[in-house]
Parts: C-alpha cells; structure tokens; sequence
C-alpha cells in the first residue's frame, strides 16, 4: 500500500474519531438548567416511529397586591426578569428575621461591579416577599420592615392585599405545600422558610430552604443559569449524536472500500 492511500486510510479513522470525542466533550459538558415544576398536561405522541412527550409547564397567574410603598403592583408588571420568592410575616421572632437577612444579601450581590457605594443592578431580578399576615402586616408595617433590614424597593417589594388572594396564589399556583420538607404547611397560616423560584416566563423552576447555606448556594447558581435562559426550555443539541456516530461509521466504511477498490486496480495495472 502507497503513502497515499494509507494517509487517506488514516483520515478516514481520524474523522470519526475526532467526532466522536467532539460530541462526548460537548455532551460532558452540557449546561443542567433547573428543572421545570407543576406540569399542566402531559401529552405522548408518535413522530417519524419514536414517542414523544410534550410538557406544558404551569404559568402562575397574575396577581394585584401592594408593596411597601404603597404602590399597587402585578406580578406581569415583572418583565425580563428571574423572580424569587418567599413568605414572611413582621411579627415572627426567627425564622422570618434570617429569611430577610439572606435575601438582602443575595440582593446586594447584584451591586454593580462589587463595589458597596454603587447601585444594585436591578434589571435581572425581582425579589418578592409575601406577608402571610396581612391583617397585621400593612403597608406602613412593611415599609418599617423593609427599612429595619435595607432593602432596596427598587427590585424588592413587600407584599400586602387580600388574605385570600395572598393564600390562593401560594397555594394553587405556586404550590408550596407540595415541597415543604418540615411537615403540613398550615392553610391558614402558611409559613414556610422556602425561596421559591422563577423564570422570565412565570413557571416554577425551583424550591430552596431559605434558611441553609448549601440551598442558597444552589439558589444562586440556578439565577445565573435562568439569566442566560433565552427559552422556556434549554436549546437541543443541533444534531443527534447516535446518529452522527452511525453516520461517520457508514463514512469510514464507505472510505475503506473505495481505497481498497483503487488500490486493488492500480495492483491490476501494474
């Protein structure tokens, strides 16, 4: 066998192989986004001989409340942004306390540049804190609140309306209850240490313990993840990577007996 053909030979090993480790480095290195919670429908359908599964993703529904400036606020007012989420009460003695302080300061992380007499960057995020006391809790009581713990309303707000209201949104559409590790929560008395989670498009895709360092840590590691989000769902990959596999082995076969094929020829005309 020539030079030539066995070059082409190695070529034609090489070009699968290289593949194969492009598509094993680009699945290794895959981006995990948080999941997607509160499914709506499951749908299952055959396309091309494979079944398919098509998720929709609970959207929480709107909500009108006010926040500690005594603004009338919706939830669909937050646009572009990650959302997170937890629930409070003025008067409580701990848990509520330490819930607020770690907020303020996955808050204070989005100053700009890191440098403490800047601003807030408050264009990726929104901070939510419903009262689970609204009886109690008024605009004026958390405006109080808001100041005691330096939050900034610019993309926090302290939230008080209809008890109602209040409990059907934690409830029906964030369904807290079905995460909560610390046994029943309370239908009238809904307190929780969770930080709930977001995305751009108001579906559910997390539920942290707002009170452990290992879960916030999470917690701020899947904002990151949902502020790059540019879909509902992460992108596929661009190609299948079995059938890539299959077809640069057909590739390698189809090479090696073409080589073969000329070689044997010009063997004949020698």
């Amino acid at each position: 066998m020539n030079k030539k053909a066995l070059l082409a030979i190695c070529i034609a090993v090489l070009i699968p192989l290289i593949s194969y480790l492009l598509v094993k480095n680009v699945s290794d290195n895959a981006v995990v986004m948080p999941r997607h919670y509160l499914p709506d429908s499951i749908t299952s359908s055959v396309v091309d001989g494979k079944m398919t599964t098509d998720t929709a993703w609970h959207k929480v529904e709107n909500i009108k409340l006010l926040n500690q400036l005594g603004d009338t606020v919706n939830l669909y007012d937050i646009q572009g942004k990650v959302i997170v989420a937890d629930f409070i009460f003025t008067t409580c003695g701990y848990v509520c306390p330490q819930l607020t302080t770690n907020m303020v300061k996955m808050q204070q992380s989005f100053i700009k540049g890191g440098d403490p007499m800047k601003k807030i960057d408050t264009s990726e995020v929104q901070f939510l804190s419903f009262t689970i006391d609204p009886e109690r809790d008024s605009v004026a009581t958390l405006k109080k609140y808001a100041d005691k713990y330096g939050v900034d309303a610019d993309n926090w707000w302290l939230l008080t309306g209809a008890k109602d209201s209040i409990y059907n949104f934690i409830f029906q559409e964030l369904k807290v209850d079905k995460y909560e590790s610390n046994g029943p929560l309370d239908p009238n008395f809904a307190h929780t240490q969770r930080f709930v989670l977001l995305d751009k498009t108001f579906r559910v895709r997390g539920f942290y313990n707002g009170l452990d360092t290992t879960s916030l840590a999470a917690l701020s590691k899947d904002i990151g993840l949902l502020m790059l989000e540019k879909a509902t769902n992460p992108e596929p990959l661009p190609f299948d990577p079995l059938q890539m596999g299959v077809f640069f082995a057909l590739t390698l076969i189809i090479v090696v007996v073409i080589i073969s094929i000329l070689f044997k020829k010009k063997k004949e005309n020698n």
